[in-house]
């Protein structure tokens, strides 16, 4: 055990808040996305994190009270300042021995005799002692400064060209005024900028049905996704390819999925007397929009993927783009399977798990489910199932799907109707379940 954590009691408390939440060290390493012989190096004191965000990560899947979490980051803080102070001495120490020894200490060296350096006769000839000129060897500017200036000729004579080209396509005008021909300056070969029509229509009050934008402009603006599309690509042209913005990819996104009504709980800022019973999972969307809830502890997402031409598409990966991190909201939790009402499943096929906790969450597959890339057409689509949990922070996130097909790729922003899905950590928030047949909302604890 390492001295900092005994001193401490880091390891302790630790192990103590696991052994209490009665789960093996492999579910806890799953749940937090580490390997198990790391969390158990933690645990007996063999290890002390550098980052404090698994430690409270840890402590809240343990089910750790206020004054535990205090106590805990009191305890880090302090096994930490431990663990510097002995690798300081250790490397004190090192430079102690290695400053006594004969070997490692500079030998001295007698000053060289000054000699004079003869020179042909020039204007103000001066004589200079050998030790202050530089070895010959050693400066060579004159073949850097000539092989920067004729780089430095080469790019000037290359935008030259460039623009004598330019200059000739505008005046055979070559660009058609609708703009479906317009060439790209500079290019080595043509690429065409395609315009596709907006593909229209909701695919259900409860889904988000994200579709190709009309074609993208030379505008900073143009990549930026607008309130009304929640999935607008960005692309990237592929040289002597084409480069559209209209990704051949159609997109429903349900953001409000339950695995099952047990797992499902919603935080929300109003008394119990002020929500309604728990609703339905397709009435799901309308009910947290009356409430204005968010998914808390875990949010089950679910989007289906499906080509819009004869081409086959790839998917090419999934990752997560936070773009807020906050304290958990301090709101009420309500639960929305009824008490004494049996739940679970299967694990759907293709099945995600995304911790928002972690610096950089990852996509990562269920055990024993296949990963990215996959392949979708238009009568071939995928569902993708990811269950993302959150238990420290409150935070904002999109997912990003990026897909190929051909000489065209791009990457589809995918969110909760053109705004961020949000997850928050519920632990040690008032806890309320619906019985059932009842006609009111009651604590957890007497729900049962």
């Amino acid at each position: 055990m390492a001295d900092g954590t005994m001193e401490s009691g880091f390891a302790e408390l630790l192990r103590e808040l696991k052994n209490r939440s009665g789960q093996s060290y492999g579910t806890l390493a799953k749940r937090l996305h580490m390997s198990t012989s790391t969390l158990h190096r933690y645990c007996n004191g063999d290890a002390v994190p550098t980052d404090y965000a698994p430690v409270e990560r840890l402590a809240r899947l343990c089910k750790a009270t206020p004054v535990e979490l205090v106590e805990l980051h009191r305890r880090w803080v302090l096994a930490d300042a431990g663990r510097g102070r002995k690798e300081a001495g250790t490397a004190e120490s090192v430079t102690a021995g290695a400053r006594g020894t004969p070997e490692a200490s500079e030998p001295s060296r007698e000053p060289e005799p000054e000699r004079e350096v003869e020179a042909d006769p020039v204007p103000d000839p001066v004589s200079l002692p050998v030790s202050e000129l530089e070895p010959v060897s050693d400066v060579q500017p004159r073949p850097r400064r000539r092989t920067r200036t004729v780089l430095v000729a080469a790019l000037a004579f290359t935008a030259l060209l460039g623009g004598v080209a330019l200059a000739l396509n505008l005046a055979s005008g070559g660009g058609e005024a609708d703009g479906k021909g317009a060439a790209l300056p500079g290019a080595g070969s043509a690429s065409v900028r395609q315009q596709v029509p907006t593909a229209g229509g909701s695919q259900g009050a409860d889904s988000t049905r994200s579709a190709s934008p009309s074609s993208r402009t030379s505008s900073p603006s143009a990549g930026t996704p607008s309130a009304g599309e929640p999935s607008a690509p960005r692309t990237t042209g592929v040289p002597g390819g084409a480069d559209t913005a209209a990704a051949p990819l159609a997109v429903t996104t349900h953001p409000y999925s339950w695995p099952d009504p047990c797992s499902q709980h919603y935080l929300i800022d109003r008394p119990p007397t002020d929500v309604s019973p728990p609703p339905q999972e397709q009435d799901a969307p309308a009910w947290v929009a009356v409430h204005q809830a968010v998914s808390a502890g875990e949010q089950y997402v679910t989007f289906t993927v499906q080509g819009t031409d004869a081409n086959a598409v790839v998917l090419e990966g999934l990752t997560v783009r936070t773009t807020g991190r906050r304290s958990p909201l301090s709101w009420n939790d309500y639960a929305m399977g009824y008490p004494g009402v049996g739940c679970g499943g299967g694990v759907p096929t293709r099945s995600f798990t995304v911790a928002l906790d972690a610096l950089r969450p990852q996509v990562v597959p269920e055990s024993g489910h296949q990963n990215f890339p996959f392949k979708v057409s238009r009568t071939d689509p995928e569902v993708i199932y990811v269950t993302a949990d959150a238990s420290a922070y409150d935070v904002s996130w999109y997912l990003e799907l990026s897909w190929s097909s051909g000489t065209r790729h791009g990457t589809l922003l995918i969110g909760d109707n053109g705004r961020p899905f949000r997850t928050s950590g519920n632990n040690g928030r008032p806890a309320y379940a619906f019985p059932l047949g009842g006609e009111t909302w009651k604590p957890a604890a007497k729900a049962n």
